[in-house]
């Protein structure tokens, strides 16, 4: 909203204000601001949270270590949620419609796993919501944002699947836009979710892939880098840098009260969220792959917990000590800050693998 003030300000009192309409500072100011709303505003949430008893459940087939975690409050996402939706809102020309459809999605996916956690923590139903009802709701939105990006397309390229490391090579999907946007959103949101299982592990993935999709929203949406970097330049794109660096700031300062020992979680109000906004987010600005690539962790939880899964019905025998994958290395006798750490250096390596396709073509 800011955008627009700025603007206002320019045209009748001072040109100056004219910097505010650089992304590079709007992302920035979009970091900071989140970052500060996390910090401020997190102790308050921590002591509220602690004073209604919403705190974290333990599987007692879990390693021994998390028993210690039980009562932890939980449902932090929430706090992430805020500082995104409000850096967002006050940085971003809210004339975009990509701003509005990711945060939209973002919060609709946030709403999804507040209903789910506020059945489990708060009406102590231990099943939350049924796994169908998730799904479906889950469904609902993620075909929705779908719908809308492949409804209001403006160019070729917007429902063309890019192709990394290589230049001008694209597919174009036509309908099948729809299915893949919706796969892209709805397995990003359980991925992340199942991720969250240790102390900062989920969020420091999240935000290192999202600081690299601001990189790609900023690149794609101006037409000289594009066409340089021969990349697709998708119109409009680039004011999602700044939702995207929303969710960096949210994540660090979410971090501080997350890192090990965590005094709050963040609960399927936030995983679910994040996950969707990471995969709304490459959907607009068409680097479906290099999410995959950059998401490597979060893909390996994912499959680790449908291998599990699919090796114990059809065998009766279990892969892992323990899915998802971070449980397995627990119960092998990685400290908790061990796993958390590697887990990190490995979504490190894969974002720099996923930034070098602006430049491997």
């Amino acid at each position: 909203m800011l955008v627009l003030l700025a603007e206002w300000l320019a045209d009748h009192f001072y040109s100056g204000f004219n910097v505010f309409q650089y992304l590079t500072l709007r992302g920035i100011l979009g970091v900071l601001t989140a970052l500060g709303i996390a910090l401020i505003v997190g102790p308050t949430m921590i002591r509220r949270l602690s004073r209604d008893q919403i705190g974290q459940q333990i599987r007692e087939d879990g390693p021994k270590s998390h028993f210690s975690k039980a009562g932890t409050p939980t449902m932090g996402g929430a706090l992430i949620l805020v500082a995104i939706a409000v850096a967002t809102l006050l940085w971003a020309d809210p004339r975009n419609r990509y701003v509005w459809i990711v945060l939209l999605t973002t919060l609709a996916f946030g709403a999804i796993g507040w209903l789910d956690d506020y059945r489990k923590l708060i009406l102590r139903n231990s099943k939350g919501l049924s796994a169908r009802a998730k799904y479906s709701f889950q469904s609902g939105v993620g075909l929705a944002a779908a719908l809308l990006l492949y409804f209001t397309a403006q160019a070729p390229v917007e429902t063309q699947l890019i192709m990394p490391f290589f230049k001008n090579v694209a597919l174009n999907l036509g309908w099948w836009f729809i299915p893949l946007t919706y796969f892209v959103i709805v397995g990003s949101s359980n991925a992340v979710n199942l991720t969250d299982g240790l102390d900062g592990l989920a969020i420091v993935p999240t935000a290192m892939v999202a600081g690299a999709l601001a990189v790609f929203c900023y690149a794609s949406g101006n037409r000289i880098f594009a066409d340089y970097l021969g990349i697709p330049h998708v119109p409009g794109v680039g004011e999602v840098m700044v939702f995207c660096t929303a969710i960096v700031g949210a994540g660090l300062g979410f971090l501080w009260f997350n890192a090990y020992p965590a005094q709050v979680f963040m609960g399927d109000v936030g995983a679910l969220a994040l996950g969707a906004a990471l995969g709304v987010i490459a959907a607009t600005v068409r680097q479906e792959l290099v999410l995959f690539v950059m998401g490597g962790v979060f893909v390996m939880e994912t499959v680790s917990v449908i291998l599990q899964v699919a090796s114990f019905k059809l065998t009766g025998r279990r892969i892992f000590r323990m899915a998802p994958l971070h449980h397995h290395f627990e119960l092998k006798g990685w400290p908790e800050p061990r796993v958390i750490v590697r887990f990190w250096i490995i979504t490190i390596i894969l974002v720099l693998i996923g930034l070098a396709t602006l430049k491997i073509r």
